[in-house]
Formats: structure tokens, sequence, C-alpha cells
């Protein structure tokens, strides 16, 4: 059963493991909610994007990259990436992307609608032309996020949903109540 459960969270890519419990996500995009943001609408959160050995660095605030201690919690859900889809050149370009993106966020002001942890995975996704793209932004890494990203566990997705879903039974209620009368 171990052998198993072990197979089945080996990454296509070099042989690196999933591992949910220690926070290793290698070659994934990572995403936990934002109280009170979320609750109200629960397709937007915190973004940030994993190295190749699982290490997660987000755009936190003003003028810091944090690594490994995202600023809203753990991940609840993560997107796993395919590193053989990485089109650019040089050794190691993935880490290089999620590197140099992260050094060029770590000089940002944050900007919660403009400039925000979504632009900095977008720019780490550009750098290392993901898919052979450069034209990741904020709102397609939404959406995907949103289609291919998987829940950490059950607990995730209670975390995620179950806010939003009490804010609009109470809403429901309220509505109901008032025009009954």
């Amino acid at each position: 059963m171990a052998e198993a459960e072990a197979k089945m969270k080996q990454f296509n890519g070099g042989g690196t493991a999933l591992d949910a419990e220690r926070g290793r996500f290698p070659h994934c995009v990572v995403w936990t909610p934002i109280p009170v943001l979320t609750w109200l609408f629960p397709i937007i959160g915190h973004m940030g994007i994993c190295t190749s050995t699982g290490v997660i660095r987000d755009f936190a605030g003003p003028y810091f990259v944090s690594e490994d201690n995202m600023a809203f919690g753990k991940p609840v859900k993560y997107w796993k990436l395919d590193p053989s889809k990485v089109y650019s050149t040089g050794p190691n370009a993935w880490d290089t992307a999620v590197h140099d993106a992260s050094e060029e966020y770590k000089h940002r002001m944050h900007n919660l609608c403009c400039d925000n942890c979504h632009s900095h995975v977008a720019l780490a996704l550009n750098l290392m032309r993901y898919d052979n793209s450069t034209s990741w932004n904020m709102v397609k890494l939404c959406f995907c996020s949103l289609l291919y990203g998987k829940y950490v566990s059950v607990g995730g997705f209670v975390k995620t949903w179950l806010p939003f879903v009490l804010f609009l039974g109470v809403i429901v209620t309220v509505v109901l109540t008032l025009h009954l009368r």
C-alpha cells in the first residue's frame, strides 16, 4: 500500500515527490485562501510558485518575497505543472526563473489589484516560457488554478468553500425572511 501511494505521488520531472505534510510541492503553483476576501469570493486567494525541490516562493507584501512561509498559511490547493513544458534555455531554467522573478519582486510595492502574488507567479512562468508562452497574467492564472488545481485535502476544500456557503446561507435566509413577511 505504501509503495503504491509513493508511486502515485511521483512526479514525471526528476522523480521529486509531492509531500503535502512537509509543504513540498515541486514544480507547482500553490494557493491558499485569504481570510474575508476568499469568504466572499472563493476563487480569489493567495498564490505562490515552487522550485524544483518544492520550496514555496510567494510575493507576501511590499518588497518581500517569502520562502516556505506563505503569507496566509499553508497551501490548500496546488496546480502541478510539467517541467518538460519549460522552453527557456539554460541550466535549471525552472529554478532560475523562480529566483529571478522573486528577486524582481523584492523591489516592488505590493498592490492588491494590479501587482500582487499572482503577478509574481506570472512573471516566473513568463521568464521560463512555460508552455511556450510569455502571456501569463493574474487572470489567466486565477482560472487555470481554478480549473486544474487540486485540493491538498478535504480540509483544504472545506477551508475554501465553507465560509462562502455559510455567508450565502445567511444572505438567503435574510432575503427569504424579509420577503415572507
